[in-house]
C-alpha cells in the first residue's frame, strides 16, 4: 500500500480516535497525496511495510466539525457512507487544512472531468483537445 495513485503533498503525524469503548487517541504516520490520506502505525513510519489504511478521496465527501481547544485541533474524515473517523493534531501544524484543500482539488478535478465526459457524449464526438 502506497501513498495513492497521486503525487505525496505532504507527510507527519496525526492523532486518530480509536473505535474502542475508551477511544483513546493513538498516533498515526500520515501520508498526504493528491488523491487519498494514507494512515500506518508509528512502528511502521516510512517502512510503510503494511499494517497501512488509504482514505481515498474519492470515498471521503468532507472534513467537518473543526474544532480548537488550547494545544489541539479536532476534526472529522466523513466518508461517502457516512462513517465519521476523528482525528487531531497540533493547532501550528495545519493538517486539517491541508488534508481539505487536497480533498477540494480532488473533488474539482473530478467534477471537470464528468463536465468534460458529458460534454463529449452531448456532441457524440471528442474535441481535439482530448
Amino acid at each position: 500500500m502506497g501513498a495513492g495513485g497521486g503525487g505525496v503533498i505532504r507527510e507527519g503525524e496525526l492523532e486518530k480516535r480509536s473505535d474502542s469503548l475508551f477511544q483513546l487517541w493513538k498516533k498515526k504516520a500520515v501520508v498526504l497525496s493528491k488523491d487519498s490520506l494514507s494512515l500506518f502505525s508509528p512502528e511502521a513510519g516510512k517502512a510503510r511495510g503494511g499494517g497501512g489504511k488509504e482514505l481515498r478521496f474519492g470515498s471521503i465527501q468532507k472534513v467537518d466539525c473543526v474544532e480548537r481547544t488550547g494545544k489541539y485541533v479536532y476534526f472529522t474524515i466523513v466518508t461517502t457512507d457516512r462513517k465519521e473517523i476523528d482525528f487531531r493534531c497540533p493547532g501550528e501544524s495545519c493538517w486539517n487544512a491541508s488534508i481539505t484543500m487536497a480533498l477540494i482539488d480532488f473533488q474539482n478535478k473530478r467534477a471537470i472531468e464528468d463536465f468534460k465526459s458529458r460534454q463529449e457524449a452531448a456532441d457524440g464526438t471528442c474535441s481535439a483537445s482530448c
